[in-house]
């Protein structure tokens, strides 16, 4: 099954929650429900951190976050200052026990296995995962400058092997 998951045999299945089932969270459930006018005002990405085993010995040697290492550094994700960003994170790195996501010069709500209408965690930077586990990240950029600003695994090895990223703040997209 390992080799499986480590040659991609995975991906990230969204469910979004149904607001008649949370009345007491509704405009939250709404604003995760695809297609409603508070959804449209989020910026949402899927972000599979992974890792990958380059020469058959049970160890990676590339980490990445959406399979290509250093990409968004090299071409970082634009997202506009004033609308709030939701990421739907979940590691899948195989062969190492732990990740992580770290966001510089921000911080972000975070919603533990993608299962709660209310943060696990609020006001954080930082947070673990264990291999599968996945959550959601919500944060917005509206008190910062235009500019970049990095994300990253926070285990040095997986930064500098790959894992290493860039947000592109912007005041509109172009």
């Amino acid at each position: 099954m390992k080799r499986h998951i480590h040659k991609g045999m995975y991906g990230l299945f969204v469910i979004d929650p149904d607001p008649a089932r949370h009345p007491e969270h509704a405009d939250i459930a709404r604003s995760r429900l695809l297609g409603t006018p508070e959804n449209a005002e989020w910026q949402e990405l899927a972000m599979i951190m992974n890792g990958f085993d380059t020469n058959f010995d049970d160890e990676n040697e590339v980490y990445a976050v959406n399979t290509v290492a250093h990409a968004y550094m090299k071409r970082p994700i634009r997202v506009v200052r004033h609308k709030p960003v939701r990421i739907y994170l979940a590691n899948i790195v195989e062969f190492d026990p732990i990740n992580s996501f770290h966001l510089h010069a921000n911080f972000f709500d975070y919603f533990e296995q993608g299962t709660t209408l209310t943060p696990t965690l609020k006001t954080v930077d930082l947070i673990t995962q264990v291999q599968a586990q996945r959550g959601i990240l919500e944060f917005m950029y509206r008190d910062h400058e235009p500019g970049l600003y990095m994300f990253h695994a926070h285990q040095s090895e997986f930064t500098e092997l790959g894992w290493s990223a860039m947000f592109q703040v912007v005041e509109a997209v172009a």
